[in-house]
């Protein structure tokens, strides 16, 4: 494609500007900004505006015949001519740490683009590198993950202009199905779980009670998130998995534990910071070794699986169930029945309200 030198103008005012075109399309800039570049002529007297206008317009030219669009230089400041696929990551992994994101999410995108970066060196990506790096992991689960998170690092890049089709023929690998066996003696499991750790134990009751999830959404309860008189959990949509607003009531059983503490203060930690986000997993571990209780199966999260079939079956309504899991469909809700001795369970056999 034929690239036309822009051309420079002046106005009556004396501002310079520069003309140009791409795709067809009449572009008129004052300044670098929309190609990243730092050039602002209007910011020098008239007599130097007419030069500096000469050397923005050589940028233009030389951001053009690069093969870059202005819609590019829009995702991403960082954009500039002549870009190798590694600078194309680098860009997406810095946008996608910008996202927001959990700190488990954002540790494995740096995990991962640190390890294709590596492969890479200054080559051009290729569905070879891929396979190399996804090929070290036996496990189908995290064989998946990282996948995905290759997935998003290409699939930013290519947002800002890194052409490469090297996910494709690349598939997930089917994963076996893993059931959390719920508990058939809640009673039981739990007072064995009070003897050995109080944190562990009132953990283990709002998983089940309030159907939380136990290593984010219960680590991380402040007293701020607990209304005044114990009823109910408040929490926003960016504090847990589904990203929307939850309300539920807190039982009886787990009210008469709870002791009122500072509003900004965790619940466990009793200080503002939560405990690491490793604390229930290793208290989980301990106490598994220990205990004569636990079927195969059995994890810190069967206590929402056994709290999700319990409301199942007081109910027998999968609308309120869903509602109380904080899922956005159904389907998912009903992965949690698998542990009541049905054959199969579809959405049509649910009763209707």
């Amino acid at each position: 494609m034929t690239v036309i030198y822009p051309k420079v103008k002046i106005r009556k005012d004396a501002k310079v500007y520069v003309v140009f075109y791409q795709n067809n399309k009449r572009y008129r800039i004052y300044n670098g900004s929309k190609i990243n570049s730092k050039i602002h002529p209007n910011k020098y007297p008239i007599s130097e505006r007419i030069a500096l206008g000469k050397i923005l317009a050589s940028e233009v030219y030389r951001y053009l015949i690069s093969g870059l669009t202005i819609q590019q230089a829009k995702v991403s400041e960082l954009i500039t001519p002549n870009m190798t696929d590694k600078d194309y990551l680098s860009i997406a992994l810095k946008n996608k740490l910008k996202g927001g994101y959990t700190k488990k999410y954002n540790n494995q995108l740096t995990f991962i683009y640190k390890k294709l970066i590596k492969r890479l060196g200054n080559d051009k990506l290729q569905s070879a590198h891929i396979e190399s790096i996804l090929n070290v992991y036996t496990s189908e689960t995290s064989y998946n993950t990282y996948r995905r998170r290759l997935c998003t690092l290409i699939n930013e890049a290519i947002k800002s202009g890194m052409s490469s089709s090297s996910m494709q023929g690349i598939k997930s690998k089917r994963t076996k199905a893993k059931l959390h066996k719920p508990y058939k003696n809640i009673s039981l499991i739990l007072d064995d779980i009070r003897a050995f750790n109080n944190n562990l134990y009132l953990c283990a009751l709002i998983t089940y009670g309030c159907l939380l999830r136990p290593h984010r959404e219960v680590r991380e309860l402040t007293w701020s998130d607990v209304s005044d008189d114990l009823s109910y959990i408040h929490l926003s949509g960016n504090r847990n998995k589904s990203g929307r607003n939850r309300i539920v009531p807190v039982p009886s059983y787990v009210r008469e534990i709870l002791v009122k503490g500072e509003p900004h203060h965790n619940i466990f930690s009793g200080t503002p910071q939560p405990l690491n986000q490793d604390y229930f997993k290793t208290l989980w571990s301990r106490f598994k070794k220990q205990s004569n209780l636990l079927e195969q199966g059995q994890t810190l999260y069967s206590f929402r699986h056994s709290g999700a079939i319990e409301i199942f079956k007081r109910t027998g309504s999968v609308t309120k169930l869903q509602k109380a899991m904080g899922h956005s469909s159904i389907n998912v809700s009903l992965t949690y029945l698998r542990g009541l001795e049905i054959a199969e369970l579809k959405e049509s056999d649910m009763p209707l309200i």
